[in-house]
């Protein structure tokens, strides 16, 4: 099983800049996705960044040209920067790890999540 923990989130006024962390452990695969989702109160959670084991990113329209996402694969470690923060990314971010399983004869996917941290910009 996998665990991650995240860290990094805090209260920033517009325009300033955070950057997450997330740290997996446990039974790490060599083919996995990870990234970073985000949910504020009373709306859906919705995929902020995220990136293969390979490298290769996807980010959120709301996101593009402001956010970074990496990792370090040694370390087992994914990144979010943040720039040009604005009001309306305030909510709770959560680290992400995907990863295929076969159950029942069929390759599905597998999805552990992080307990989240606030992220609050001001304006």
């Amino acid at each position: 099983q996998v665990q991650l923990v995240e860290s990094g989130g805090g209260l920033v006024q517009a325009g300033g800049s955070l950057r997450l962390s997330c740290t997996a452990s446990g039974s790490i695969s060599s083919d996995n996705v990870m990234g970073w989702y985000r949910q504020a109160p009373g709306k859906q959670r919705d995929v902020v960044a995220v990136i293969s084991s390979g490298g290769s990113t996807n980010y959120g329209d709301s996101v593009k040209g402001r956010f970074t996402i990496s990792r370090d694969n040694a370390k087992n470690r994914v990144y979010l920067q943040m720039n040009n923060l604005k009001p309306e990314d305030t909510a709770v971010y959560y680290c992400n790890h995907k990863q295929w399983v076969v159950r029942g004869g069929a390759t599905a996917t597998y999805d552990v999540w992080g307990q989240g941290t606030q992220v609050t910009v001001s304006s």
